[in-house]
């Protein structure tokens, strides 16, 4: 009997532990609502939005972008003629990234 009761303690520890573990195993998601691909901007003014999740750090075109409690982050970006090529990283605490592209055109 003390040994079921012991292997049920022990299991509970083990499962609670795998459950407060999976964030740090995970590591960062990513998803970019807003702008789809290959989406065109007839006035060059671009709005961003996402989700994140697990991250330390975002970054648009290399430059920090701000998020908030929940991960949510949204931008407003303006861009010359032509094509160009957004380029979103997630980075978690311990240095794994996560990378999403966007191209996008302004006539």
């Amino acid at each position: 009997m003390v040994n079921y009761l012991i292997g049920a303690v022990l299991l509970v520890i083990v499962s609670y532990g795998g459950i407060e573990a999976w964030p740090l195993m995970a590591g960062p998601s990513l998803a970019v609502d807003v702008p789809a691909e290959n989406e065109s901007f007839s006035d060059g003014i671009v709005i961003v939005q996402g989700r994140t999740a697990r991250v330390a750090e975002l970054t648009i075109n290399g430059a920090l972008a701000l998020y908030d409690q929940e991960g949510d982050f949204s931008s407003t970006l303006t861009f010359p003629r032509g094509g160009s090529i957004l380029t979103f990283v997630a980075t978690d605490r311990f240095g794994r990234r996560v990378t999403a592209t966007r191209t996008i055109f302004v006539p």
